[in-house]
């Protein structure tokens, strides 16, 4: 039997071995199984250097640090410590080992360092999140003389990408040209990868169209970039055409194409991609079911993730996270805190994500006691300091339970200032408790941190309207006619078909919105036998009460419903999105409509999802 054969067998067998032994006995045994098999060798040193080589290999792609330290006390052992070759693959193993300050001793320790040192060494700190420390390496490789290729042009690279460093990006891009490696799969790929995370996604289209090989990652990469810029009718596009031209498919291209159709909310096009992952064997992938659960999520349709969440056998934090934020974003609140003690249960330990997550679904439920055990459990516990996040999210939920003094109070008491989000929050909840004081407060730093947001205003207006301050009110909409300022238009959207509609308030351009204007009127006649009365205090125009009734009637979220009720089959539900908050007049419009036509409604807002049936909101009146 060989000694490479014999290798095999003693690694294979004690594979078996490891999982009934402990960690003491476990190093022993690699120790004294190694000395066997390096010794049972011809005198050729090259049969000892295969040996060894093969076991570090064996030992990096397993990460079993145990085995590779052992394989390097023998190399030390039998005098092979400063072979070149030898010494990269203990570099490489150390690093996938997660153990990059051994292998910077073992790099540091080679008298003579050939460029496959230098890369593979770059290399391990870039996996190794230690961007600063691979750029500083590849200048002092410079420095040194030392030629370099396209596989250290792209490690370093993506090094770049991970602190966005746009500047050295560039100046690395020009390194490539001048070596003539620019066209390089790898130099490439990388290349656009780091220009699209930097919001430079002009110039990575160009590089990836500039490419003469592209290989399945450079098509991912080009769809991941396209997504992380907000393109996702391009990611969706590139995707298809991928393939179209038969590139072969990865977890990572079909997770981005999942976030794509969640950033767009198109339902059927990702239950779609969601039938490509499970025909691809990658349903289960940890990446792509944590897209798909955030696109069903976003998509309005909760229970399809719960479904993807339950079908995954070896779940991550992020997923445990995903699903959480799912259940919030629903106002699932004890589905989101159950699913919080569940995680723990099975060695979880919360994050700075999981704790935005619950403390949310507090805030959208109302849940002020509970969202302060959150707040100080994250501190006591987990030793977590809270974030600006946390911070707002607490301050929301003070805000909407009443305690708007309360909120002010932690908004004063931060170790950093407060944000637009904050002090936005701050006014929103003054509007539901008709508190003036606070809110002419929150207005004051609004106005000065973003002077062009005429929604403040109008929010503003409307607790002094509220409070019969109308003196304030004429001053407010003084102040909005000569500032030019213009509101956000309101817009809504829905999928039929395959294709989205959009619609805005008074909507004019919809090639149907004559036949949606007279159905919509007919539905409104109906429902005032049910005793619905377009509610005008939430206009805020300074017209006479007919036109705003008129106004409100045909706000976009409305004209998107009556088109779902004329398109759509009866036991569907209905799947709106909004890129503004629901007016009070429109939530109660869905109540009423859901009871009278026996339909569920799902609405999406820039808050959370509403989930409209029988007659009532999953929100509980409380958005």
């Amino acid at each position: 039997m060989s000694s490479l054969r014999r290798c095999e067998r003693f690694c294979d067998c004690s594979g078996i071995r490891f999982r009934k032994l402990s960690v003491i006995s476990e190093a022993k045994l690699e120790l004294l199984e190694l000395k066997k098999v390096v010794h049972i060798r011809t005198d050729a040193d090259a049969s000892r250097i295969s040996n060894l080589h093969y076991l570090l290999q064996l030992y990096a792609k397993t990460r079993s640090s145990m085995g590779g330290k052992a394989c390097h006390a023998q190399t030390i052992r039998v005098g092979f410590e400063m072979d070149i070759s030898t010494s990269n693959m203990l570099i490489n193993m150390y690093s996938k080992c997660a153990l990059v300050d051994y292998a910077r001793r073992k790099f540091n320790e080679m008298p003579v360092k050939s460029l496959v040192s230098w890369s593979t060494m770059i290399g391990a700190l870039t996996q190794n999140a230690e961007e600063q420390e691979a750029l500083t390496l590849f200048i002092q490789m410079q420095r040194e003389g030392t030629p370099f290729n396209e596989f250290t042009i792209s490690s370093v690279l993506c090094a770049c990408a991970f602190n966005c460093a746009i500047l050295e990006c560039m100046q690395l891009h020009a390194f490539s040209i001048k070596a003539s490696i620019d066209s390089n799969c790898f130099v490439g790929t990388a290349l656009l990868d780091i220009y699209a995370k930097c919001s430079s996604i002009k110039d990575a289209i160009r590089i990836f169209e500039s490419m003469p090989e592209k290989s399945a990652v450079t098509w991912s990469s080009m769809v991941a970039g396209f997504v992380q810029n907000g393109f996702h009718e391009e990611a969706l596009l590139l995707f298809h055409n991928a393939q179209l031209v038969g590139i072969e498919q990865d977890p990572f291209m079909i997770s981005s194409a999942v976030s794509a159709c969640a950033g767009q909310a198109t339902l059927i096009e990702g239950k779609q991609v969601h039938s490509m992952s499970c025909k691809s064997g990658f349903g289960s992938n940890i990446y792509v079911a944590s897209s798909l659960i955030d696109m069903y999520a976003k998509c309005g349709c909760i229970s399809e993730a719960y479904l993807v969440f339950q079908g995954v056998e070896v779940r991550s934090i992020v997923l445990w996270n995903g699903m959480i934020s799912g259940f919030a974003r629903h106002a699932r609140a004890l589905e989101a805190m159950i699913l919080f003690e569940k995680m723990q249960q099975r060695g979880f330990f919360p994050n700075d994500v999981t704790y935005v997550s619950v403390l949310n679904a507090c805030s959208h439920m109302g849940l002020h006691e509970e969202g302060q055990k959150y707040f100080d459990l994250m501190v006591r516990q987990h030793n977590l300091s809270p974030g600006v996040l946390h911070y707002a999210c607490m301050i929301d939920i003070l805000g909407r339970a009443g305690l708007v003094h309360k909120a002010y109070d932690l908004i004063e008491g931060m170790p950093f200032d407060a944000t637009i989000s904050m002090w936005g929050s701050l006014l929103a909840s003054c509007r539901i408790h008709d508190n003036i004081e606070f809110a002419e407060i929150a207005a004051k730093h609004l106005f000065e941190l973003e002077p062009n947001n005429a929604g403040n205003h109008v929010l503003l207006a409307n607790i002094y309207a509220a409070n019969k301050k109308w003196e304030e009110v004429a001053r407010a909409r003084k102040l909005l006619r000569e500032s030019e300022l213009r509101k956000e238009r309101g817009t809504s959207w829905i999928e039929i078909k395959n294709k989205i509609h959009s619609f805005t308030v008074g909507e004019r351009n919809h090639p149907q919105i004559k036949r949606i204007y007279a159905k919509l009127d007919n539905l409104v006649e109906e429902l005032k036998k049910l005793n619905y009365k377009v509610d005008i205090n939430h206009d805020l125009h300074d017209v006479e009460e007919s036109r705003k009734q008129m106004l409100l009637r045909h706000h976009s979220e409305k004209l998107a419903i009556t088109f779902g009720l004329m398109c759509l089959p009866s036991d569907i539900p209905i799947r709106i999105m909004k890129n503004l908050r629901i007016c009070g007049d429109c939530h109660n419009f869905m109540k009423i409509v859901s009871n009278y036509t026996s339909r569920e409604i799902i609405v999406r807002d820039t808050n959370r999802f509403h989930h409209f049936k029988d007659g009532f909101c999953s929100c509980g009146d409380f958005w």
